[in-house]
C-alpha cells in the first residue's frame, strides 16, 4: 500500500548584500536591562558578545528591500531550481514574523499578507493558488513546511512553496546588546506530493510540535527600548529563558520525531537547525546525543552559519538548506536517502522538528 508525502524539488535563498560586523556597533550607546548606561566600553561588550554568541558579523537588507522583496528572491531561484512552472502552485505560504519594515522604521507592513505581495511579485495569475501568512517566532518556516505536508498527504493539491523571509534586524533596540544577535534573509523550498510504499517511506516521515505558552511566553515580546524617553516598540529578549527552553526541548522533541519515523539517531545524516547562538545549537545537538548514550557528536552533522550571518529567524532553515543543496557550503551534502531532520525553535515558545528522507 502506498502513501502520499511530500518532497522538495526545489530550492532558494538570498542573502542580504550588505555585511554588519561586530565592529559596526561600537558606536551604539547600551543600556543594561534596568536602563541603566553600560559603563564597559564597546570593544568590551562586542567581544564578550562574539565568544557567548558565536557571531563576528550578520547580513542586513539594504534600503529599499523589504521581506516580501527577499522572499520573492528566494521564491523565484526555488521555482528555477524545480524547473516547474509557478501557476502550477497550489499553496504559497509565507513564514515571517514583522512583515514589511521599511528601513529606519519600526512600522510593521502585513497589508496585504507578505504571501500575497510575493504572489504578485512572481506575477501568479492563478486564483486556485492560496496565498497566506504563517507567524510563528524562528520556528515559522518549519511549521508551514509541516502544513504544507498534511495538504500534501491529503491528496488534494500537488504542489506547495513554503517561504521563510524577516528583516529582524530592523526592529532591534540599538540601545539593547541583544539586537546584535538579529539579521536578516529570504528562503524558499517547493514541495510536491510524491507517492512511496508504506514499508519503504520518502519525504516527510514524521514530525513534532509543542507549544508552551503559559510560563515562557515572555521570554521573546515586544517592549519599551532601555533608552528612557525613546518611543517605540522592540524585540525584547529574557536571554536565559530562551536558552534553557531551547536546550531542554529541541533534544526531546528531535528525539520523538525519531522514535516516530522508527528511525535511531545513527541513521541520520544531517541536521539542518534554526541557529540563534553557536553556543546553543552545539549543547542542543550534544544533548540529543546524550539521550542516546553518547558523549559527543560528530563533527559536520550541523552544518553552522550562525557566525557569518546571525539569526534571521523564519528564513534561517530554508538558507541553511539551500546553501547545502547548492554545494555553497564546504564538505556539506544532501544526498538521496539521506536522513534529514530539520528543527527550531523560538518566541511563543515553540519548537518542532521534522525528520525527512530525501529522495
Amino acid at each position: 500500500m502506498n502513501r502520499f508525502s511530500s518532497k522538495i524539488i526545489g530550492t532558494g535563498s538570498v542573502l542580504p548584500t550588505v555585511k554588519k560586523a561586530n565592529s559596526a556597533f561600537w558606536s551604539n550607546t547600551f543600556f543594561n536591562k534596568d536602563h541603566e548606561l553600560m559603563t564597559k566600553t564597546n570593544e568590551a561588550i562586542t567581544a564578550k558578545f562574539e565568544e557567548v554568541a558565536g557571531i563576528v558579523e550578520r547580513r542586513v537588507a539594504e534600503k529599499g528591500v523589504n521581506a516580501s522583496d527577499l522572499g520573492t528572491q528566494a521564491a523565484l531561484l526555488a521555482i528555477e531550481d524545480a524547473g516547474i512552472d509557478p501557476e502550477t502552485l497550489d499553496y504559497i505560504i509565507v513564514a515571517h514574523n514583522f512583515g514589511d519594515v521599511n528601513h529606519g522604521t519600526i512600522q510593521s507592513d502585513m497589508l496585504p499578507n507578505l504571501a500575497a505581495k510575493v504572489k504578485h511579485n512572481l506575477g501568479i495569475k492563478n486564483s486556485r493558488c492560496v496565498a497566506y501568512d504563517i507567524l510563528f517566532g524562528c520556528p515559522s518556516w518549519v511549521q508551514a513546511f509541516i502544513q504544507a505536508e498534511y495538504y500534501l498527504r491529503s491528496g488534494d493539491v500537488n504542489r506547495v512553496m513554503v517561504v521563510g523571509a524577516d528583516t529582524v534586524s530592523r526592529m532591534t533596540d540599538p540601545h539593547d546588546i541583544d539586537g546584535m544577535l538579529f539579521a536578516d534573509g529570504g528562503g524558499a523550498a517547493i514541495l510536491e506530493r510524491i507517492e512511496s510504499p508504506a514499508d519503504a517511506p520518502v519525504g516527510v516521515l514524521s514530525h513534532v510540535t509543542v507549544s508552551d505558552c503559559v510560563n515562557e511566553a515572555d521570554h521573546l515580546k515586544m517592549g519599551d527600548s532601555l533608552k528612557p524617553d525613546i518611543e517605540g516598540q522592540y524585540i525584547r529578549m529574557y536571554g536565559k529563558g530562551v536558552f534553557r527552553y531551547a536546550v531542554s526541548k529541541v533534544p526531546v522533541a528531535m528525539n520523538e520525531c525519531l522514535e516516530k519515523a522508527g528511525l535511531k539517531l545513527e541513521d541520520v545524516n544531517k541536521f539542518v537547525m534554526h541557529q540563534a547562538n553557536m553556543k546553543m545549537n552545539k549543547i542542543i545537538i550534544k544533548r540529543l546525543y546524550e539521550l542516546n548514550g553518547y558523549q559527543d557528536y560528530p563533527e559536520g552533522m550541523m552544518p553552522l552559519v550562525v557566525h557569518k550571518l546571525g539569526n534571521s529567524s523564519a528564513a534561517t532553515v530554508p538558507t541553511v538548506l539551500d546553501l547545502i543543496m547548492k554545494g555553497a557550503m564546504h564538505g556539506q551534502s544532501i544526498q538521496k536517502g539521506d536522513i534529514v531532520v530539520f528543527a527550531s525553535v523560538g518566541a511563543g515558545m515553540h519548537a518542532n522538528c521534522i525528520v525527512y528522507k530525501h529522495s
